[in-house]
């Protein structure tokens, strides 16, 4: 006897017994069990279905029982359900997906043990309010430090509603390493392993919200899954106070380079940054970041060899005008400057991703965030609070909104 409650789990079951016919009941072929099963919600394949509604399965007559009920969508994925004590009667105990197309199979047994069996096909309607999500980045290779990012269509609050949310989406890594989603705000998620990436790792970005609830009438959509490599561990580590910055591949030195950083109200950040994107020429002014025309500080300069690390402005670069300070003074306006062929030196061996990290320096730390990529910076246990999975294990396999975003509108604000 299956006790009250019983979770079932999907059983083989055998069309015949092996060696061939036999008189035993339970060696033959399963009949049609059809005139002794009854559902709740069409499930003949060609009326929809509320997703809303659970699917209950039951029998009619009272000479059998069911033994088995497997729900399945186009994937393969399973739904649970609930089989009574006395076996007549099944329901699905998870919420069934919008859009989608089940599988039913339905196994039932006579008192002298004769088998019967049922294929139903449901299909569910479609949901009016769907949550999308994109991926980011692209698509392509990167640095050990690139995050993963996930932009969802419309606010999620609910703590329920973010659980079920970030379960579906998923990343696999190879190598696998720990790794967590942060909510930065309602609608942004952030993934990064506790430590860098690899060093010529696959990750692997998809999602499963497709159909699944979410909350009330919100049901999941579609997105596209991103595919990431990295290639070797790059990381140029920059000491203010040295005026001096090491470049390292897979933890060794392959440069150093004389470097000038932020003078004295203008210190570049401290803390680790990563490389956004690469401009052989850019065209920095000092009025898109505040400074007057007229002032002691104004410039108005063509750079060349430009490595971005901030939305706000914050470049590696050549700086010919200031050759004579580097390696000696810090003396820009928050930019780590180096000589024409040294620049172009970095910006032909880094790539968007790898991580270019500030010591010694008076400035603050950079934010995690609100200004590019500074996600390392925040701790790995308050990273991990950030998640609506914070109770469970951290796996691989498990900033502000646009308008307030730097990256919205200030993409062209340098500073030198």
């Amino acid at each position: 006897m299956l006790s009250c409650g019983l979770l079932l789990v999907p059983l083989a079951v055998s069309a015949t017994a092996c060696g061939g016919s036999s008189s035993e009941p339970l060696s033959a072929n399963p009949y049609d069990a059809s005139d002794q099963i009854s559902t709740n919600i069409p499930a003949d394949g060609r009326h929809k279905a509320d997703p809303d509604k659970p699917l209950e399965v039951s029998l009619k007559g009272d000479d059998s029982r069911i033994t088995d009920v497997t729900a399945t969508d186009a994937t393969g994925r399973y739904v649970h359900g609930e089989l009574s004590a006395d076996g007549r009667r099944w329901r699905t105990t998870a919420p069934l997906a919008a859009g989608t197309r089940y599988t039913v199979q339905v196994s039932t047994e006579e008192e002298d043990g004769t088998p019967g069996r049922k294929t139903l096909v449901v299909n569910t309607k479609d949901a009016d309010d769907r949550l999308t999500v994109k991926f980011g980045p692209e698509s392509g290779q990167y640095g050990v430090g690139q995050p993963i990012t996930a932009e969802l269509s419309k606010p999620v609050t609910d703590p329920k509603a973010r659980a079920i949310v970030e379960s579906a989406l998923k990343v696999d890594s190879s190598p696998r390493v720990e790794g967590s989603w942060h909510w930065v705000d309602g609608k942004k998620l952030h993934f990064r392993p506790k430590e860098y990436w690899p060093a010529h790792a696959t990750v692997a970005v998809h999602s499963n919200l497709d159909g699944l609830k979410i909350a009330g009438g919100l049901y999941g959509g579609p997105a596209k899954p991103i595919r990431l490599t990295t290639g070797d561990r790059l990381e140029a580590v920059t000491d203010a106070a040295a005026h001096q910055m090491t470049v390292l591949r897979n933890g060794k030195t392959i440069n150093t380079i004389p470097v000038t950083t932020g003078k004295p109200g203008f210190s570049t950040r401290n803390g680790v940054k990563v490389v956004l994107g690469k401009e052989s020429f850019v065209r920095m002014r000092s009025s898109t970041v505040g400074i007057a025309a007229g002032s002691s500080d104004a410039y108005d300069l063509p750079v060349h060899w430009a490595t971005r690390v901030t939305w706000s402005g914050e470049y590696v670069h050549a700086a010919p005008w200031s050759v004579g300070s580097q390696g000696a003074a810090n003396v820009s306006h928050g930019c780590t400057g180096m000589s024409t062929g040294n620049a172009q030196w970095f910006f032909n061996t880094v790539r968007v991703g790898d991580i270019v990290k500030v010591v010694n320096s008076g400035g603050a730390t950079m934010t995690p965030f609100d200004n590019g990529f500074g996600d390392w910076n925040m701790p790995w246990k308050e990273w991990r609070a950030g998640s609506a999975l914070k109770n469970t294990a951290p796996t691989t396999t498990g900033a502000a909104e646009r308008g307030q975003n730097p990256a919205a509108d200030a993409r062209l604000r340098p500073q030198v």
